[in-house]
C-alpha cells in the first residue's frame, strides 16, 4: 500500500491494479465503525456522504470511499465481473478497513421479479436494449452516443438536466453536488471513459448466478435497504418485490425520495444512527444510475 499518484492514496491489488480511495470521519485507528462506501454507475469517490461532522464523531465513525474499477484514478479491468467487483471490496477492506458499506443493483434479469412489473417498466426496457448492444456492436453504441450529445444542448452532464430521471428533490440536489462527472460530453467521447462505463453496465445488469430471494437473510443479518417512492431510476415497486421474498430485511421508504436519497438532509444521519446497531448496510445502487 501507498500513494502512487500525486493525487490520491492508493492501495495495491493482488492482481497488480491500483485502486484510488480517500478517507474521511474520525482516524480508523480510533474508530468504533469503519464503513466502505461505493459509488454508483458514472459516480467516483467524490461522492458526498451528508451525515453531521457532530454524528460522525459522536459515533466514532470512520469512512472510506473508492474509486471502482476503471473509474477516476483506479486502474481499468479487463476482466470486470460482479464477482471482480465483489473481490475488490474485499480486498479493499482486508487492507484497509474491515467493514463494507454495499450498494447493490436492482437486475432486470432477477427470476423472481414479475414478469408484468418488468414489462410495465420503461428503465427495463432501456437495460435489456442497452445490454444487446453493448455486447454486440460496442463500437455503434460509442458512436451513437457521440452524436447523441452533439445534438444535446449543453449542458455539465447529460443525465443531471434530465428530469425523466430524476424527481423534484433530486434535481436540488444536483444544484450542490458534483453529479456525474463520468457523464459529461467531453468524457464520453473518450473510449476508455465509454468502456469503463460499459463494462460496469454489462456487470450490473447482465446474467447473475444468484438473486437475493436465494441469499440467507436472518434477523441477526440486520440487512437494511433504503429506498425512495419517486425514484424514477429504480422502481420502488421493485424493492417491494425483494422484500416480500426477504421478509426480515429492514425497509426504508422515503415518501418524496427520489434516487439520490443518500444527499437528501438527513438521511445519512438516520443510516448511521442504524449503524451504531452495528450492522452492515445495505442501500440500492445509484445506478446509471447513481445508477
Amino acid at each position: 500500500m501507498g500513494d502512487s499518484s500525486e493525487n490520491s492514496k492508493r492501495v495495491k491489488l493482488s492482481d497488480g491494479r491500483f485502486l484510488a480511495y480517500r478517507e474521511s470521519g474520525v482516524p480508523k485507528e480510533e474508530a468504533k465503525y469503519k464503513i466502505i462506501l461505493v459509488h454508483g454507475f458514472g459516480s467516483s469517490k467524490d461522492m458526498n456522504f451528508s451525515a453531521s461532522k457532530e454524528l460522525i464523531q459522536e459515533l466514532g465513525v470512520y469512512l472510506l470511499f473508492y474509486d471502482r474499477s476503471g473509474y477516476g484514478e483506479s486502474d481499468s479491468n479487463a476482466k470486470r465481473s460482479l464477482k471482480s467487483e465483489v473481490d475488490d471490496i474485499v480486498e479493499l477492506a482486508d487492507q484497509l478497513s474491515g467493514v463494507a458499506f454495499v450498494a447493490p443493483v436492482v437486475n432486470y434479469w432477477w427470476p423472481s421479479l414479475p414478469k408484468n412489473l418488468i414489462k410495465e417498466n420503461y428503465m427495463g426496457g432501456l437495460i435489456r436494449w442497452g445490454l444487446r448492444i453493448s455486447k454486440l456492436a460496442p463500437g455503434l453504441l460509442h458512436w451513437l452516443v457521440i452524436f447523441t450529445q452533439k445534438v444535446l444542448p449543453s449542458t455539465s452532464s447529460v443525465l443531471e438536466s434530465k428530469q425523466v430521471y430524476f424527481s423534484s428533490h433530486d434535481m436540488e440536489v444536483l444544484k450542490r453536488t458534483t453529479g456525474f462527472p463520468m457523464f459529461t460530453k467531453d468524457k464520453l467521447r473518450r473510449r476508455d471513459v465509454f468502456d469503463t462505463l460499459r463494462d460496469d453496465f454489462v456487470a450490473c445488469f447482465g446474467q447473475w448466478d444468484f438473486e437475493p430471494a436465494d441469499l440467507s437473510i436472518t434477523q441477526e443479518s440486520n440487512v437494511h435497504i433504503w429506498h425512495g417512492k419517486e425514484d424514477k431510476v429504480v422502481p420502488f415497486q421493485l424493492q417491494r418485490c425483494v422484500l416480500q421474498k426477504q421478509p426480515l430485511i429492514n425497509y426504508h421508504e422515503i415518501p418524496q425520495g427520489g434516487h439520490l436519497i443518500v444527499h437528501y438532509d438527513g438521511t445519512c444521519d438516520a443510516i448511521l444512527h442504524a449503524r451504531r446497531a452495528g450492522l452492515i448496510f445495505h442501500k440500492r445502487m445509484e445506478i446509471f444510475l447513481e445508477v
